[in-house]
């Protein structure tokens, strides 16, 4: 930002689009019924054990009392801790493990659900060569993760099939662990349809517009309905990690029940929980009760959540999307940070008593699918380390574009070379027209941060302007290190 300068004035209301995928196929049938509960309808919780957060990372000791958590009529949790033990896995994803098959097609299938589910047939018994198969779903997330040095696991469930054991050797081969979520006792025979591993379909038509089907898409029931329980390597594999992330695409695969289990064991064990709803936020906000009380569940109990601004304003229908990250704080019981991904524009985060904000690196962009993936892999890597939360938006915007100047996601995410080789380059897409018109109204915060190009840093009444100098000086030698650790364990 060129002049660092605001003036606040009383609300304005203001709306401000991200891009998005052209969303060719609507939500599954099953969660498409008309919303008739709000989103935040009261949950009661009972006492459970938490870490000791701070607002800028984590710090795994647990205390007697959480100062952020209280009940829906505003009394703190009398809390009641219990060891966490020694958390030496920095994330694991919970589910939606997939194999994306890409391919190029002359358009798109139509909306109407029995032609693409003849569409996908018809892909399906032809299945094509192997070079088209990309590892998706959370794996580009943990991926993206495991390139910038953390030790991730993927929790989850693949078939004893070739795409199964595709997934697994990927995996491996970027240094993550798999816990598998079925066990012994599961009544489902291995050798049937709903045991496989979920392929999802990628159609990129010549507009490079992107069209997406599975099987889920076609069932009221998630993909493996059959799983009803956690068995206790997830719960280790949980209790052992520092983050669990979600994503609302888990509720394809995964039953309400299962996923809340999960959510509830976390806080239990002092497991943060990052939440990114993404487009199914808004069918589950209007799907049976079991969908709509996992995700308030979700909303409620994570600490870290990510939505675009869209996805923001689906939630709480407030358009300003700062307004609507104050709004999730608000009814949160956890929740430290609220992240906006403003797509082109940059990024958002949100606290209680503050705001940050971080325009994007100015790239050539070649498809953007997975780039939300990797931004969450880089906010996680910031939260971690207790980075200051310009310097975590930072981070996240340099390995989302990153991984847009790519083509595709799963192991074509973003390397931690192209990350640092980007940072290197400092080169911000600032708009301080944009910013300014955001951040021009009452927000009720103590202070504003901005990354900008200056060079000088500097404050002016609520506004603070960090350099991008600063922040990359800041950086640079923590990615480094990265990069010569994963030489090294390789």
């Amino acid at each position: 930002m060129h002049h660092c300068t605001v003036t606040l004035k009383p609300p304005i209301p203001h709306h401000v689009s991200s891009s998005h995928s052209h969303l060719i196929f609507p939500p599954s049938p099953g969660l498409t019924k008309s919303q008739s509960h709000p989103i935040f309808a009261p949950i009661y919780i009972r006492a459970h054990s938490v870490s000791n957060r701070t607002a800028r990372g984590l710090d795994v000791s647990v205390s007697k009392h959480s100062p952020n958590s209280s009940t829906p009529n505003g009394s703190v949790h009398d809390w009641k801790p219990k060891s966490v033990g020694v958390k030496d896995v920095d994330v694991a994803t919970l589910g939606n493990l997939c194999v994306d098959i890409v391919l190029n097609v002359p358009k798109l299938p139509p909306p109407d659900v029995h032609d693409r589910k003849s569409y996908m047939d018809r892909l399906s018994a032809s299945p094509p060569d192997k070079q088209y198969w990309e590892a998706g779903g959370n794996c580009n997330m943990a991926i993206a993760a495991a390139r910038l040095g953390l030790k991730c696991t993927a929790i989850g469930h693949v078939g004893n099939e070739v795409y199964g054991q595709f997934l697994l050797d990927v995996l491996q081969d970027e240094g993550i662990s798999m816990v598998g979520m079925s066990d012994n006792n599961t009544n489902v025979d291995s050798s049937s349809a709903s045991y496989e591993t979920l392929l999802c379909w990628v159609l990129v038509d010549p507009l490079q517009r992107h069209g997406f089907c599975s099987r889920a898409d076609f069932s009221k029931e998630p993909a493996f309905s059959w799983m009803s329980k956690l068995s206790g390597q997830v719960k280790t594999a949980i209790k052992q990690s520092k983050i669990l992330f979600c994503n609302g695409y888990g509720f394809d695969e995964l039953s309400p029940g299962v996923i809340a289990a999960a959510v509830e064991y976390a806080v239990d064990v002092g497991t943060a929980i990052f939440f990114d709803p993404g487009p199914r936020g808004k069918s589950l906000s209007a799907g049976t009760t079991e969908e709509r009380e996992a995700l308030n569940l979700l909303l409620r109990m994570s600490d870290v959540l990510l939505l675009t601004s869209d996805e923001a304003e689906s939630l709480t229908s407030i358009k300003n999307p700062i307004l609507a990250g104050q709004e999730l704080l608000k009814q949160g019981v956890h929740t430290k940070w609220v992240i906006v991904k403003m797509g082109p524009r940059g990024s958002i985060l949100i606290t209680r008593s503050s705001i940050s904000f971080a325009p994007a690196f100015e790239v050539n962009v070649v498809d953007t699918v997975g780039c939300g993936d990797s931004f969450v892999a880089a906010i996680a890597y910031g939260f971690i380390h207790n980075m200051p939360m310009v310097n975590t938006l930072a981070i996240a915007n340099a390995v989302g574009a990153a991984t847009a100047t790519g083509c595709g996601a799963g192991r074509n995410v973003a390397t931690l070379e192209k990350v640092i080789e980007l940072i290197r380059a400092s080169n911000l897409k600032e708009d301080d027209k944009f910013w300014n018109e955001l951040i021009d109204e009452n927000l009720g915060v103590e202070e504003i941060t901005s990354l900008s190009n200056l060079v000088i840093n500097g404050s002016d009444n609520q506004l603070n302007c960090v350099s991008l100098q600063k922040v990359v000086s800041e950086l640079l030698p923590k990615l480094k290190s990265a990069q010569l650790e994963r030489k090294v364990s390789f």
